[in-house]
């Protein structure tokens, strides 16, 4: 699932908004990173975030602010920006980080994860100026995975974050920039764009449940599709083709660590399980994040109308329980996938979101495509509330203008999603779609939900 690694992410909208808000600043940097990429020789350089001048994409979870220079900010925890660096051999890698904090009498933690290691820097209010972050030891030439994430902060944002300094001078090595790994750039094309659906939540309270309905289309349902109905901001839940004899109902929750790889999650990160339904699958996944998984094999059809139910709140002892629901309409029963505890978490659910992708990069030529109804949040004080708006956003792969074939819209009173097939119909990132408000809460005896 590509969306959870921001390689995941908002950076259609960004993207956009950076193109025609380009400064001469950004211009003059854009040319001279075009210029360094075409000498390999040079032994250091800035890294722009996200794949141009500045920062085009949004951590995963976050509530991100672009501000007049064009540099990105954010205020969530555990909010991630991953970007890659390729190095000419093993060695060492002195890495820096440009940043500001405003207003001035603010601060704020900012975490850098190269190959498993992390180190920490305190980021000060004040002018945008470079922070050393420390030396990692490389074993190897190749590419590196920088993962930038949020830890603490005393102010309203983590930081205005432009670039990562890269130096492998002190190894006579070279570092040479890529936004993602280029050597992944066929894959992510054959398997095609995602496009995303984020609700707007109707309250500023806090929010402890989200309910949707999923449908497929008859004959929209290829193998490789993945159907988010209830999307968070550390998790995702939906449903999904595996092959031609198997589906499932899948809920995972990301670790608070940032890696690819599960087996170097410190055991006070690991996503543990607090209980699971009958014939759910329970495990760790890896390769894009790295966290708890949990799926039901379940034979869902296409043409049928399917319940989710996600719930999110915190346990009170500085973790979040995060617990899933799916509906068997053959029997009106909610039957329990499973509930996670993330540590190091203290929240509500946020970022209510869906999206439709494809992971099965022989399909890509494929269309596919969902229609969502009937979205709802119930807060922490019992009221269910209608969500009738959502805003299109999509992946990296169409950012990147790899493929766009993937658009949202509105049929009937459903929101839609479809990718894939190589149409040319296009739905602009960032276009907002509004439903009726009318409509039923949901009748749930959420006291005796299994």
């Amino acid at each position: 699932m590509r969306y959870p690694k921001v390689t995941l992410l908002l950076g259609a909208v960004l993207a956009s908004f950076l193109s025609c808000q380009k400064s001469e600043l950004q211009t003059n940097l854009e040319a001279k990173l075009s210029l360094r990429a075409a000498s390999p020789g040079l032994s250091g350089y800035e890294v722009p975030l996200g794949g141009n001048a500045f920062v085009t994409s949004a951590p995963s979870g976050a509530a991100e602010v672009i501000n007049s220079n064009g540099l990105a900010n954010w205020n969530n925890v555990n909010s991630v920006i991953s970007t890659y660096a390729k190095v000419s051999q093993a060695g060492a890698l002195r890495v820096k980080i440009r940043a500001k904090v405003l207003p001035s009498g603010d601060s704020s933690t900012v975490k850098l994860t190269i190959n498993g290691i992390s180190k920490q820097v305190k980021l000060k209010g004040g002018a945008l100026k470079d922070y050393t972050i420390g030396t990692y030891s490389l074993n190897a030439a190749g590419y590196v995975k920088m993962d930038l994430q949020g830890v603490t902060k005393s102010g309203g944002y983590f930081a205005d974050v432009s670039h990562l300094i890269l130096d492998s001078s002190a190894t006579n090595g070279t570092v040479i920039y890529s936004d993602n790994n280029v050597d992944n750039t066929y894959y992510w094309s054959r398997r095609g764009p995602s496009g995303h659906l984020n609700y707007t939540i109707p309250t500023n309270q806090q929010v402890s449940y989200y309910y949707s309905e999923l449908k497929v289309p008859v004959g929209e349902d290829k193998i490789g599709s993945y159907l988010m109905a209830n999307g968070f901001d550390q998790g995702y839940f939906g449903m999904q083709v595996n092959s031609a004899t198997e589906r499932r109902i899948l809920f995972s929750v990301w670790s608070p660590y940032s890696t690819d790889n599960p087996s170097q999650i410190p055991v006070e990160d690991r996503i543990t399980l607090n209980r699971k339904g009958t014939n759910t699958t329970t495990g760790e996944f890896g390769g894009e994040g790295s966290g708890g998984q949990s799926y039901l094999k379940y034979n869902w059809t296409a043409a049928t109308t399917y319940k989710f139910l996600l719930k999110g709140e915190p346990d009170n002892n500085g973790s979040t329980d995060f617990t899933a629901w799916f509906n068997d309409p053959s029997t009106n029963n909610w039957i329990l996938i499973a509930s996670w505890k993330r540590p190091k978490t203290s929240t509500y659910l946020t970022g209510f979101h869906s999206f439709i992708e494809n992971f099965n990069a022989n399909n890509g030529f494929l269309g596919r495509s969902a229609e969502y109804s009937n979205q709802w949040v119930r807060t922490a004080t019992g009221i269910w509330l209608k969500v009738v708006e959502s805003t299109f956003n999509v992946d990296a792969t169409y950012s990147n203008n790899q493929r766009i074939d993937a658009i949202g819209g509105i049929t009937g009173n459903s929101f839609f999603l479809k990718n894939g097939g190589f149409f040319n119909t296009v739905v602009n990132p960032g276009t907002k779609f509004t439903l009726p408000s009318y409509g039923t809460a949901p009748s749930i005896n959420l006291t005796t939900l299994p």
